[in-house]
């Protein structure tokens, strides 16, 4: 592997800072676009609408997915039809649960059948992923997202689950299975393994992703020699 031009998975930007997303829109290899209320806020992003409809006048030649961000689901229904107007590239991001744990799955099943193209988020389980595949809509684009960081923040490869989840999306041909929470470089290799058709890649990883890629190790080791070198004498150390 040389460079993210060599990826055979789709690669998705995932952040909420407008000049890198407009920056990385206009890379070849970046094949869509995510972000998240989370993200929104730690950017400082006070009014959503107005962001959203901002970046969506340069994002429209690939997917971007937008998230709802109310726990009612009937108010949830509404963001995600409003949201779903702004562009035929949006994909709307509904939560498999809310956040007191009542289920998406019954907004999701009505949803995918008006044709609202969803980015189904925060899955970690495969019981999760099972629940959607039930309810999407083959005729319609679909995201199914499972946090594969998340699941290996616990201890779990989330490897055989990725493998698992696509094996139960088979019978949804139009539904991509998407790698989120990516912590390393060495995600990105791991989720196009693993068969998922999307990784999405928070700005700052992609940045180093960019540049490390296919580094020869043994150069690198000089490197970090070098620096150490540079380190003491900045350091003013002497024994």
């Amino acid at each position: 592997m040389k460079s993210l031009n060599d990826l055979k998975i789709h690669l998705y930007a995932d952040g909420a800072d407008k000049a890198g997303i407009l920056e990385l829109y206009a890379k070849p290899y970046i094949k869509g676009l995510t972000t998240n209320p989370t993200l929104m806020n730690k950017a400082g992003i006070k009014d959503y609408e107005a962001f959203s409809i901002d970046i969506l006048k340069t994002v429209t030649a690939k997917p971007i997915s937008l998230e709802v961000f109310t726990d009612d689901l009937v108010d949830m229904k509404r963001q995600a039809l409003k949201i779903a107007s702004w562009g035929s590239n949006v994909y709307v991001k509904i939560p498999i649960t809310n956040s007191v744990g009542l289920s998406c799955i019954p907004l999701v099943k009505e949803l995918a059948q008006q044709g609202v193209k969803l980015n189904i988020t925060a899955l970690l389980t495969l019981a999760q992923v099972r629940d959607v595949a039930a309810v999407l809509n083959p005729n319609v684009p679909s995201v199914v997202s499972i946090f594969a960081g998340r699941i290996a923040d616990t201890g779990v490869d989330p490897m055989p689950i990725m493998r698992a989840a696509g094996a139960l999306l088979e019978g949804q041909p139009k539904a991509e299975l998407l790698w989120a929470s990516v912590r390393e470089v060495l995600n990105i290799l791991q989720a196009e393994e693993s068969g998922t058709k999307i990784v999405t890649v928070p700005h700052d990883i992609l940045a180093k992703a960019a540049k490390m890629l296919g580094t020869d190790l043994t150069a690198l080791s000089l490197d970090t020699v070098k620096m150490f070198a540079k380190d003491a004498a900045a350091a003013g150390f002497k024994l």
